[in-house]
């Protein structure tokens, strides 16, 4: 087993990896009292070569690596990515040619976001030894358990991958895959600007007031947040944004009486920050207040019923296809269906629409029936005369 503490002997394990392939990659990272996650393992392995980096030796400059990661000859072949490329993307090396194989998995009948060791227990007869799941990667020096544990994360990936690829190819859902890879790499997803922070939550209403406010709490917290590492659950939970938003407090008197700001927050270093923080915001609502795109399609009360149809449409059609469901829709992408034949939804575009999406629209326009057959959901045409029948 190979523990990389240097820059030489990284820029000697990278220099094996060019030319290759692939190389499947995992981490390890710790981030439960921190904003910003922090890394303390790299694992990587090809068919020919793997080691454990270590991020955290004195000195050590990964760069090497993270060159290879930038590389789009090279496929990086991850089991649930996306912590990792965040974490790679906060250092400048967002992962070309990505390869996730739990979404690969979804894709090829595995389920919904299988775990690593199912999947590992499921392709290749294998199990996983786990004790070291909970361990604390920061300490040193790792234990060869330790080391064992983490080495297997990338060691099976690299088996099981061609072997995933293979099979997807074969069955043409290839492209599938791209199409979510595309998603998982864009870069608005990892965005934590302050001044978008609002983006990232769910506020509950639209009147210019309310959301100047929002937008100024949420930037406050964020920024707050990254200065102090700290979690931004620390600093303020999100109900408690929404109250702010809605109360709009000006005084520290008025800001204890909240229910969701923790008690003795108002008198806290944060406290007259904040304050002042929401009396700008409340100087020009109008001017301060974030443009809320409005894109749903007028309530339609019948959307509830059709949302449920879809659901058993959704199911049917994912058994059909050996897919799991959640790839090809989410419950929000049939709220939107239901609601908007035009709804601005991934169901309703590229390999989705053929799979799902177009089928869902003729069930809302009465073409297509949902039929019990024998313990099992059939999708029939409708056909005119018992259109016309339905619709008298």
């Amino acid at each position: 087993m190979t523990l990389i503490t240097t820059t030489a002997e990284l820029l000697t394990f990278c220099n094996q990896i060019r030319g290759q392939a692939f190389v499947a990659v995992d981490t390890e990272f710790i981030r439960e009292t921190t904003y910003w996650p922090r890394l303390c393992l790299i694992q990587a392995a090809t068919p020919d070569v793997e080691a454990v980096i270590d991020p955290l030796a004195e000195g050590i400059d990964l760069e090497p690596f993270l060159e290879i990661l930038r590389d789009p000859s090279i496929v990086k072949v991850f089991h649930a990515a996306r912590q990792d490329v965040e974490i790679f993307n906060n250092l400048k090396a967002m992962p070309a040619s990505l390869f996730d194989t739990q979404v690969a998995a979804m894709a090829a009948g595995h389920g919904e976001q299988i775990a690593y060791d199912a999947l590992v227990r499921n392709m290749l007869r294998i199990e996983l030894d786990k004790s070291s799941r909970f361990t604390d990667w920061a300490r040193r020096p790792l234990t060869d358990s330790q080391l064992s544990y983490a080495l297997a994360d990338v060691t099976h990936l690299a088996v099981i991958y061609p072997q995933l690829r293979a099979r997807l190819e074969a069955e043409g859902r290839l492209a599938w895959v791209a199409d979510e890879m595309t998603s998982l790499c864009d870069p608005s997803l990892y965005d934590v600007s302050p001044e978008n922070a609002w983006r990232r939550l769910k506020p509950r209403k639209q009147t210019s007031r309310y959301m100047s406010v929002y937008r100024a709490v949420a930037e406050w917290r964020e920024r707050t947040a990254q200065s102090r590492d700290q979690p931004r659950s620390r600093i303020l939970k999100d109900d408690a944004i929404d109250e702010l938003a809605s109360q709009a407090p000006t005084d520290a008197g008025q800001m204890e009486r909240l229910r969701s700001v923790p008690k003795g927050f108002a008198g806290s270093r944060f406290g007259p920050e904040l304050l002042e923080v929401i009396r700008e915001a409340l100087r020009a609502p109008e001017a301060n207040a974030p443009v809320v795109e409005k894109t749903r399609a007028p309530h339609n009360p019948a959307a509830g019923a059709v949302v449920e149809l879809l659901k058993v449409l959704l199911k049917a059609r994912a058994e059909d296809a050996g897919v799991a469901s959640k790839l090809i829709a989410t419950v929000s992408d049939l709220e939107l269906i239901a609601q908007d034949d035009l709804a601005d939804t991934p169901a309703l575009s590229g390999w989705r629409l053929e799979a799902f999406g177009a089928d869902a629209l003729r069930v809302k326009r009465g073409e297509l029936a949902l039929v019990l057959d024998r313990g099992r959901v059939r999708v029939v045409e409708v056909r005119r005369a018992q259109r016309s029948a339905l619709d008298a």
